[in-house]
């Protein structure tokens, strides 16, 4: 590609994760010429991900085969607490769907496979380095690629550039995270563990302060081990990989495992900004903070927000309509009423459950601990709760 080159697009997505791939997946089965921008090498790696998920939304975004990259199906989820019970969900509780274990690397590239199907473009080593605006409104980026300068004008750009995002600070639609909102990660993928493959597992506790540790199994003995943990809890000259290796030297069953590689990174686990689109201009996925609070998970989301993303993109090059009242209407309005109340639930009790003191949250634990999970739902676990411990009821209410 010669330097100084202009490239024309209806529709520009600057990320090719699971939102940005759905975004420009359907933006192209909607008639808009779609192009895709990754600044790695390799779509999908390395893998920034504890890959746990569920399969409850793959129909809703038209993704029937899930064999390539679904390598395990959990029976349920094994809770451990500090000085309580184990606590034990077996099968499909509330909500939730069925658990699954992925290859995160595998599923990025199926949903790039699906957006090409669809006719979208991919340019792989081409990094972001600027919005271009005129009057304004956002109308492309300049770009560098294998090391040249490029310019890639778009009627509409899709920030999907994660929770970091540039394109989001260069679009004026946020600036920087509050430390409350972030949580530190660090994984390893273990090999020769001795253990119950069919769960998965979280601990509660001193090992993540403000977070939990999680295993989430994988085949043949392999697991990923790994912890989040908030970044304005971790003590001084402690790191993430600290708190994991003590976890994993304080319990049998994984000191015989080794790592086979490691990841690290961070998540924001706040609630939605106010707006997340501007003049030609929409960010999804977690470039848009849509991850769950609780979990820290965000394909789920991020895929089912990036459908109605790249619609609405279509939408937007048929009408000629780019401007940011129009995209408040048909995409911050559509996807908030699929999201929004359940990201804020979920950020509400993840303040919560960190505010509340540890003797009641461990009563909480212990009083679950005796509920039969299979068959119950919101209203049985607060009429347990209020039974067995009507002296927290007060503290947890407003959680619920």
């Amino acid at each position: 590609m010669k330097k100084g080159e202009v490239l024309k697009y209806d529709v520009l997505v600057v990320g090719a994760g699971p939102a940005g791939s759905t975004a420009a997946r359907f933006a192209s089965k909607n008639g808009a010429r779609t192009l895709v921008i990754e600044k790695r090498q390799e779509i999908g790696s390395p893998v920034r991900c504890g890959e746990a998920t569920t399969l409850s939304w793959l129909e809703e975004v038209e993704i029937e085969d899930h064999d390539r990259w679904c390598v395990t199906t959990v029976k349920g989820a094994r809770i451990f607490f500090p000085g309580a019970k184990m606590l034990e969900l077996v099968g499909k509780f509330d909500t939730t769907g069925v658990g699954i274990v992925i290859e995160r690397d595998i599923l990025d590239k199926d949903l790039a496979k699906l957006a090409i199907g669809e006719g979208a473009e991919y340019m792989l080593k081409t990094s972001a380095v600027s919005l271009i605006k005129e009057d304004g409104k956002v109308c492309g980026v300049m770009a560098r690629s294998m090391g040249k300068e490029i310019e890639i004008r778009a009627d509409i750009v899709i920030g999907a550039d994660g929770f970091e995002s540039q394109v989001g600070r260069w679009g004026g639609i946020y600036k920087s995270l509050p430390p409350e909102d972030i949580i530190s990660c660090f994984q390893y993928r273990m090999a020769g563990l001795d253990i119950d493959l069919d769960f998965t597992y979280l601990y509660l506790g001193e090992f993540a302060p403000g977070g939990f540790v999680w295993v989430f199994p994988k085949k043949d003995n392999q697991a990923n081990v790994g912890l989040g943990i908030k970044l304005s809890l971790i003590e001084e000259n402690k790191t993430p990989k600290d708190y994991l290796d003590e976890f994993i030297a304080s319990k049998e069953e994984f000191k015989k495992g080794m790592a086979i590689d490691m990841v690290a990174g961070g998540v924001e686990v706040g609630p939605p900004p106010s707006n997340v689109t501007a003049d030609g201009l929409m960010l999804v996925g977690d470039a848009s903070r849509v991850v769950n609070p609780i979990t820290g998970g965000g394909v789920a989301n991020g895929v089912r927000q990036g459908k109605i993303a790249g619609e609405v993109a279509a939408q937007c090059v048929r009408e000629g309509r780019f401007d940011h009242d129009y995209l408040k209407e048909h995409y911050e309005a559509r996807w908030r009423d699929l999201l929004e109340n359940e990201i804020w639930r979920n950020y509400m009790i993840k303040e919560k459950l960190n505010s509340i003191s540890g003797k009641a949250f461990a009563k909480l634990m212990e009083t679950l601990s005796k509920v039969d999970l299979k068959e119950s739902n919101l209203a049985v676990l607060l009429e347990a709760i209020q039974k067995e411990n009507p002296e927290i009821m007060e503290e947890l209410q407003s959680m619920f």
